[in-house]
């Protein structure tokens, strides 16, 4: 059996008041141009997850977020051609500043029961399940 690099990525799904999921669209000059992704990104070396989510989210898409507010929810693990990704999904409900698309992205709202319309990277699809079990249940207050 072939062994890869692990890359280790972390990725969030952002949850409106109208409990709908912020999605990105890989942009154009990056690998998987054109599929539709949870904002987040790589470790930094001595990043926690969570501080990698708060870098990672501003940096991105201009969400102000506290590492408190950040909930570990699921993971994906998943062997690429020449990579081996393992990435933690968070969810966050109470962040500062509205999204922005701060890297050539185009960003999305998108209601749970609309998530598996979006074309997706391979690691990411088993999280849609997932978010629409716990979307579709939540009767969460969001609260700032």
């Amino acid at each position: 059996m072939k062994k890869h690099q692990l890359m280790l990525v972390v990725a969030c799904a952002l949850i409106d008041v109208d409990n709908r999921v912020l999605l990105s669209q890989r942009p154009q000059d990056k690998a998987m141009a054109g599929l539709w992704e949870f904002p987040g990104g790589k470790l930094e070396p001595g990043e926690t997850p969570e501080e990698t989510l708060v870098r990672e989210l501003y940096e991105e898409v201009g969400v102000t977020v506290q590492a408190q507010h950040l909930t570990p929810f699921i993971f994906a693990s998943h062997a690429y051609d020449n990579f081996h990704l393992l990435m933690p999904l968070y969810t966050c409900r109470q962040f500062a500043t509205m999204p922005v698309a701060k890297e050539g992205q185009v960003l999305q709202w998108v209601a749970e029961c609309n998530l598996a319309d979006y074309p997706m990277p391979a690691a990411d699809i088993p999280f849609v399940p997932a978010l629409r079990a716990f979307l579709s249940s939540s009767k969460y207050v969001f609260s700032f």
